[in-house]
This record gives structure tokens, sequence and C-alpha cells, in this order.
């Protein structure tokens, strides 16, 4: 039940997983967040959510924020450091981006991911798909297969990285799990909006509630909320700042390489179902409701219970082998790759129970279990529901 369903070019409005990005501080959070109260005639939550199933602009653009404060700062400093201190990876889970994206239809689509030392674009022109960056001056040309249609999937990296995308995994979790309702109106980017709210029933999810604002004419989500249980900031926001409707020029969706440029061909993108290395927006395996982001259903992954309690218990590497990896390294790159791993570990807390020992990720919406024998669980719930779950 999803806008994204029905228009299903508007999910690759930002193909890239780099994606979430956005303005920081609070001047900005401030803009996107200042209430109003519109005299908007009432609708229900029924029609609000039909709304957004007949959404169809012909055209936008405008500037996306994303925002993140998910409670992890080990995590966020180890991203500072391998990102160079760009701050860009480090934004995904505590501070704040910001991009670009321009819509003309099901297959004319940009995004301009706006870092602090250059500026990163995926656009998309008929079967065409250019990934550029300007800071290293290197570029990728893809060819799509006829029967994409506009249906790239969601970024790589798993975080929404629209309230389009938010809107879309927030729907999907619409069953007798969850409360829905409205609070009235409200102001995003200069916009009058209805308000819907999301609520878990069961009160052993993390999540306490996700709110999307709806913009009142064209129906389409400006922003998007997820509140941790019992708490009054998000720790997750995607939005507007400012948008327009109007169907952009032509030549935003034309790559004009600068002098010098080094671009690479890609090749015709794989659509059999398994994700293109490299390609942003390529569909891959369909993943499991309530998964942690890029786990696929198959063999090795087992569901424990349903809706916003959902567990999911898969293979992950056996925790003593991660932490000798380095020395065992057969290349540069690979050490470096595993003394990464190594400091990841280190940012986790170390834990034990009946189930094993292991190594815990705790974060204000979700936590991540992996257990010295080789498995990962993961799911919007407490600890101590995934310590019950490992020892089954």
């Amino acid at each position: 039940m999803s806008v994204l369903r029905s228009r299903p070019a508007l999910r690759w409005l930002v193909p890239s997983a780099a994606a979430v990005a956005v303005i920081g501080g609070g001047a900005a959070a401030g803009t996107i967040v200042a209430n109003a109260d519109p005299a908007l005639p009432e609708r229900s939550a029924a029609q609000l959510l039909v709304d957004l199933q007949s959404a169809d602009p012909q055209g936008l653009s405008g500037t996306l924020v994303q925002s993140a404060d998910l409670g992890l700062p080990g995590i966020a400093g180890l991203l500072g450091n391998v990102s160079g201190g760009s701050g860009n990876l480090t934004s995904l889970i505590a501070g704040s981006n910001t991009a670009r994206v321009w819509y003309a239809g099901e297959d004319k689509a940009r995004f301009a991911l706006l870092g602090t030392s250059g500026e990163t674009d995926v656009i998309r022109n008929g079967s065409d798909v250019w990934i550029w960056s300007s800071k290293d001056n290197t570029g990728t040309h893809v060819k799509l297969p006829a029967d994409v249609g506009g249906k790239p999937d969601k970024a790589p990296a798993g975080l929404p990285a629209t309230p389009q995308e938010a809107a879309e995994a927030a729907l999907a979790a619409i069953d007798e799990s969850t409360k829905v309702e409205t609070t009235g109106a409200a102001e995003v980017a200069g916009r009058d909006a209805y308000e819907l709210v999301l609520s878990p029933r069961d009160t052993a999810s993390l999540v306490g509630q996700v709110r999307l604002a709806i913009d009142a004419e064209q129906h389409i989500p400006l922003r998007v909320d997820v509140y941790a249980k019992n708490t009054s900031k998000p720790a997750f926001r995607v939005a507007f700042e400012q948008i327009t409707f109007e169907v952009p020029a032509d030549d935003q969706f034309s790559f004009n390489p600068p002098p010098g440029a080094k671009v690479s061909e890609g090749g015709i993108a794989d659509h059999s179902g398994k994700a293109a290395p490299g390609v942003p927006g390529v569909p891959a395996k369909p993943s499991v409701p309530g998964a942690p982001a890029g786990s696929p259903a198959g063999e090795d992954v087992k569901v424990i219970g349903e809706g916003w309690t959902t567990i999911v218990v898969g293979k992950a590497p056996v925790l003593d082998e991660l932490e000798g990896a380095t020395s065992s390294s057969s290349s540069p790159e690979e050490a470096q790759a595993s003394q990464v791993a190594e400091q990841f570990l280190g940012t986790l807390e170390k834990v034990e129970g009946s189930w094993g020992k292991g190594r815990l990720l705790r974060s204000s919406l979700f936590s991540v279990l992996l257990t010295d024998d080789g498995r990962v669980l993961g799911g919007l719930v407490s600890p101590e529901a995934l310590y019950a779950a490992a020892a089954k």
C-alpha cells in the first residue's frame, strides 16, 4: 500500500545509497520542522493512504535533508576515520547531509549528493545511468535493459534516501500490528501538509512511531520522522527543505563530463534479480520484511516473529577469524579491510549469556548481535529480545 508501488519511478528519485545527505546543524532542522496550522479540510487516515497511492507528480525538484542520531558514537567515530574526515559516512548515523534532486517522469531522475570534498551525481536519462564523482573526476556509464522501465530499487546502503523511500518502508509495515492515525496539519518546505502517524502496537519494539507529512496538493511525503520509543526527538529524518513541482528542464538530465574526466563503461546492468556490483539503483533480491538493510531472503536467513518485532537470524564470520584476519591478509587492500573490521568489532560491547558469547551493536532504533559461533541477529528490538532468540 504505497505510492511507490504504484509509481515506481518515484522510488528511483534518489537511486544511490550515499543518497542520505543534508544540511548540518539546527538551523536547517528548524526550517523543516516548523509546524503550522493551515486551514486544510479534514482528512482521515484512510483518505491520506489513498492520497499516497494516487499521487502522480509530473515533475519536481528540490533540496533534500537527512539527519540521524542513532546513539552510536563509537561507530560514528570509526566511519569518520575511514572516510578521511569528510563527514558523509559519519552523517548517516550521527549528523546531517544535503542533496539536490530532480524528477521528470518514469525515466528521468537525478540525484546530487553535496559533500565537503566534492559532489556525487547519479543521473538517469532513459536507459542511460551515469554515476559521477567530482572529487576524483571519474564516472561510470551503465545501460539499463529495456524491461527496467523506471523500477530500480532503493539505495544499496539501505537507509532511506528520500521521503518517498522512507514512506515506502513505513507503509509496508501497515498491518494489524500497526496503529494508524492523524495528528492534524503541518508546514514543511513552505507547503501545507497533513500528518499521518504509524505506531507499533507491540511495545517490545524500539520504534515509538513514524510520522509522515503528506503534501496537501500533490500527496507525496514531504517529510518522514522515525522516533525511538519514549523520545521526543526523531532518531532519523528525511525531508524536503525546499521543493517545487515544476518539470525540470531536459538539460538537468544530460551528462557532460568535464575536461580530463575518466569515464568507464559499466555495460548492461544485470536485471536478473541479483544486485549489479557498483550500480546504484539496480534491483537486488527482495529483502525479508524487518531484516537489516541488505539482508536477502534465502537459505541462510531465518525469520523469528512478525511485524515491528521481527528478528532476522543469518550467518556471519566467526568473530575469532575476523579479529585475527589482519595478520593473515595477502594484500594491502585485504589488510586494510581486515583492520577496519577489527576496529569495528572493537567498538561493540562484549556480551554473553546462556546462548554463548558475542558482540552487541545497540542503537536507539535497532539492535544487532554477532555471536562467537558465527551468527548475526538483528531487529527493531532490545538486546534482551535478541538474546532470547539466540538461545532457541
